[in-house]
């Protein structure tokens, strides 16, 4: 693997961390923005809607230029927007600046996948896809954690810094490479064929149940910092709790890529209503630090498990989109990131921590009814002679 690829998957695990690491900071953050741990949880569901957005927008600006250009152009609003957030005065200002650096993440992201088979060659392509999505997954495992632990030590604001030190490596190779100066093929476009697919049950269906599960996923991750100090869990035993359930996420798209291909449809449908479950599980027993810490884990690899089936299905089935059907995929993550952590606040707000995972529990059940219009086989009705 070329060593620039390795320097992207680094941009991308930078960026995984910011997305995510919020989970971790909910309560520091609250208490010197003097702001309730509710209305932080919306800086997640900023940067979420902000990857929503700039999925699809970003995607085609950014193919009208040379990857080099946009690749440094992204990454350089993405770390001033994480240097400002890192001296935010206001949580205003801190809002402002996460919708921002979603938008680049979003630019990032496409041109760096598009950029894949400019890197290698066509035999090495699903390989070097991996190596550069495994940053988002690590970033769960080792980047939120390690995020808690600055916080921690030094407080909130060094963890944003040390988002702008992990993006510099990219930005310098990026700077010096002259390997991807020359102009990409800006690709035709039909939208009204692309728009169309969103009409087709295989592809709406598996987006409005990528939606929910995501929605549940990110809601609880988003408050589990909260939730496991909430059950007793000393504060600096948090970024294990938040690294348990990483390993599980991790996990659930290892099972997933190894044994969802041949049986999709009954590993969607029973893993969420096994989701469901466990999220119940959860629930009943989140005043138990041993428990939660068991369950934790279990719920981010059936979680990631189904929502990467989902994520797959989405791109597989959107065969007349090839150029916005990626965009798809990624509306349907970061829109269940923008609604769960907004309707795990609600929760807490009325409830206060007990209450997050119910509603997971309400989003996945939901989930599970609607899967079976959603998977349903499409018939296919052939004229009688």
């Amino acid at each position: 693997m070329p060593f620039l690829l390795y320097v992207l998957a680094l941009a991308i695990f930078a960026q995984g961390t910011s997305e995510f690491m919020l989970a971790g900071l909910l309560l520091p953050i609250s208490d010197e923005l003097a702001v309730s741990p509710a209305t932080v949880g919306t800086l997640t569901s900023a940067f979420a809607i902000g990857m929503v957005v700039g999925a699809p927008a970003m995607a085609l600006i950014g193919a009208r230029w040379s990857p080099r250009r946009a690749l440094i152009s992204f990454l350089l609003v993405f770390v001033l927007a994480h240097v400002v957030g890192a001296i935010a005065p206001s949580f205003e200002v801190l809002l402002t600046t996460r919708v921002i650096a979603a938008l680049a993440n979003a630019g990032f992201l496409a041109i760096a996948l598009a950029t894949v088979g400019r890197l290698v060659p066509a035999g090495q392509t699903t390989r070097a896809v991996a190596t550069l999505l495994a940053g988002t997954t690590l970033a769960t495992i080792v980047g939120v954690p390690a995020g808690a632990l600055v916080a921690n030590a030094f407080g909130w604001r060094a963890t944003f810094w040390g988002v702008v030190l992990l993006c510099l490596p990219a930005l310098i190779a990026l700077l010096l490479d002259r390997s991807l100066t020359q102009n990409a093929v800006t690709p035709r476009i039909r939208l009204v064929g692309e728009l169309a697919e969103l009409r087709r049950r295989p592809v709406l269906g598996a987006i409005v149940l990528a939606v929910l599960v995501n929605a549940a996923t990110f809601g609880v991750f988003t408050f589990l910092g909260v939730i496991g100090a909430d059950a007793g869990i000393d504060a600096a035993l948090i970024p294990l709790l938040l690294a348990g359930f990483g390993i599980g996420a991790f996990l659930g798209v290892a099972a997933t890529g190894r044994w969802a291909a041949r049986r999709e449809r009954s590993w969607i449908s029973v893993g969420t209503v096994a989701l469901a479950g466990a999220w119940s599980a959860f629930a009943v027993l989140i005043s138990s630090p041993v428990m939660l810490s068991l369950l934790a884990v279990l719920c981010g690899a059936l979680s990631f498990a189904v929502g990467s089936a989902l994520i797959g299905r989405i791109v597989r089935e959107a065969t007349d989109a090839p150029v916005l059907g990626g965009a798809y995929a990624t509306v349907a993550l970061n829109l269940g990131a923008f609604v769960g952590p907004i309707v795990a606040g609600v929760a807490y707000e009325q409830g206060g921590a007990a209450s997050v995972p119910w509603a997971a529990v309400a989003a996945t059940l939901a989930a599970a009814l609607l899967g079976i219009w959603a998977l349903a086989p499409v018939r296919q009705f052939r004229p009688t002679r």
